[in-house]
């Protein structure tokens, strides 16, 4: 108790994590003393977080961590046949990231995509997601406190993104998607999963009117890959089911 920010609280000896030390040349801005207090490495430190609406401010908390744990588990089971395998979206010994990561299903997923001789990194603001996460995390799958706004990676130096179930949260979805493109390596591969639905030529407008009280937008069916297309993505498969949509793209 009292130890500093930027010092590690492990005992003499002690090492931080592999997938963590890995990650370190991958970083923009390498922290000097880097620390994993919790099993991850934070890079937001004391910087306060945006949380503009009900549904960011509630992913924050204890309570936002443990309804999503359960409305995951009902997702999974239900959408589990009908969602794009993430098997082809990375290559074994490759380097892939999960942006908004929660705790860490899906960077669980692309763990084992990538195997034992990867890397895979989970980027979330909520450290009570990220506690979760890192509680059964593998040896080459590591986390990193950061804003999905501003990814902590350098240009081209992973292989693969996975965003599911983020972009709806953030006031400015599409320049997540940029940031995406950013540390995507040429011809590396995007999957994204957002909420859509179906209201014709206004869906946009009114998607955004029907998800505003909490804070969480809703999508035009042909919104995001269209934006996709936009970002510098290419080659862009769209998968849907019910008011759910994945895209699979590649970087031009």
């Amino acid at each position: 108790e009292g130890r500093p920010k930027g010092q590690f609280a492990m005992a003499a000896g002690e090492k931080l994590p592999q997938a963590l030390r890995d990650a370190l040349p991958l970083l923009r801005d390498r922290p000097p003393d880097p620390y994993a207090d919790d099993g991850y490495l934070d890079l937001l430190g004391e910087l306060p977080v945006p949380a503009t609406n009900v549904a960011q401010r509630l992913w924050l908390t204890g309570i936002g961590s443990s309804f999503y744990d359960h409305g995951q588990a009902i997702a999974r089971a239900a959408l589990a046949r009908v969602s794009p395998s993430l098997d082809r979206l990375a290559p074994v010994g490759g380097t892939a990231l999960d942006v908004g990561c929660g705790p860490g299903n899906v960077t669980a997923m692309l763990g084992r995509v990538v195997g034992p001789t990867g890397l895979v990194l989970g980027v979330d603001v909520s450290p009570p997601m990220l506690r979760r996460a890192v509680t059964s995390a593998a040896a080459h799958v590591g986390f990193l406190r950061a804003d999905a706004l501003d990814l902590p990676l350098v240009d081209g130096s992973v292989d693969a993104v996975t965003c599911f179930a983020v972009l709806q949260l953030i006031p400015d979805p599409f320049r997540v998607l940029d940031e995406i493109v950013r540390v995507l390596r040429p011809s590396g591969r995007a999957m994204v999963m957002v909420p859509t639905v179906r209201f014709g030529p206004l869906v946009g407008r009114i998607g955004d009117l029907l998800g505003a009280p909490g804070g969480v937008r809703l999508f035009g069916q042909d919104e995001v890959e269209i934006a996709c297309y936009d970002h510098g993505l290419t080659d862009v498969e769209v998968t849907g089911f019910g008011p759910v949509q994945w895209l699979t793209a590649r970087k031009r």
